[in-house]
């Protein structure tokens, strides 16, 4: 997920630049050229099977290996999976929910922050759009950062014998609570040195809910994994848009953008109670019609 931050950061940084070289297209053709560059990279360095391919290591293949021997049962069960889905009994179960959720509320701060931030810095704090550019692009930079670390700790945490679904309880909590506090904290900002601290903080935090929902959503249904991946990223997509669109509509009725961050804030505390009430580190069977059992630590 660290390449995902760095594109952001990366993409801040450049666009400001590229638009005074290249008019607004600018930045459109240089990141449309590399994604063509991106695609050959990809053809040239992927195979079907581990086996296959030409730089693998030993000891990465005898992992991958021992891995898919260790996990056989649950894939031999898998392929007994319907071919469509059971979406009724998907969305009847409340972990599926607390993924939906978690999904669409990770995806609103982020496009939200990613979009609006340039133009939080300049309008609130005067400061010139390429400098606000550098503001909102430093955060990106941390995240990845603190991504990494908080995948060491999830995993630490784990073999100490901390159960999976505390695990991801605490990620999430910290990758919403945290957050929910920094942007309270970054309405009050007097100066953008300070506003650019606050903003850095949640978006660092923000990257523990990939230790979070996003992980949890192969380890509650391995054979669905892929569904309830497509479901919450759709609920996610929506709430992106109405989030991105909201805010300028927010604005321009309001007047203030502090308000709309607030609300942001509070929507977060309200999704990382959601998230801890309802899921659960453990398998819910999904094949099976009925209320589900929360494993609760």
């Amino acid at each position: 997920m660290a390449g995902f931050q760095l594109g952001s950061a990366i993409g801040l940084t450049l666009s400001p630049i590229l638009m005074s070289q290249g008019g607004v297209f600018g930045p459109f053709v240089i990141f449309g050229l590399s994604g063509f560059l991106w695609v050959l990279v990809w053809i040239s360095a992927t195979s079907s099977t581990p086996d296959r391919h030409n730089q693998i290591s030993k000891y990465e293949l005898e992992y991958i290996t021992n891995k898919t021997q260790k996990s056989s049962s649950v894939e031999n069960k898998s392929k007994t999976t319907k071919v469509i889905p059971p979406f009724r009994r998907l969305l009847s179960k409340l972990p599926t929910w607390s993924l939906i959720v978690a999904n669409s509320m990770h995806s609103w701060g982020f496009f939200v922050i990613l979009s609006w931030m340039p133009i939080y810095f300049n309008s609130v704090y005067h400061v010139d759009l390429r400098h606000a550019a550098w503001f909102s692009a430093v955060p990106w930079s941390v995240m990845a950062v603190m991504g990494y670390l908080a995948g060491i700790w999830s995993d630490m945490l784990i073999q100490s014998g901390t159960s999976v679904t505390l695990t991801r309880k605490i990620m999430q909590s910290i990758g919403f609570i945290g957050p929910g506090i920094a942007l309270v904290g970054l309405t009050m900002a007097k100066s953008p040195s300070i506003a650019s601290a606050w903003l850095t903080l949640a978006v660092g935090l923000k990257s523990f809910s990939h230790c979070g929902f996003l992980v949890n959503l192969q380890e509650i249904a391995p054979q669905y994994s892929g569904v309830l991946h497509g479901l919450s990223n759709t609920a996610g997509t929506f709430a992106a848009i109405l989030g991105t669109v909201g805010a300028g509509f927010f604005v321009e009725l309001v007047g203030s953008f502090q308000g709309f961050l607030l609300l942001t804030s509070l929507l977060y505390f309200i999704s990382a109670i959601f998230y801890n009430l309802f899921s659960t580190g453990e398998r819910v069977n999904f094949d099976e019609p009925g209320i589900s059992i929360l494993h609760n630590t």
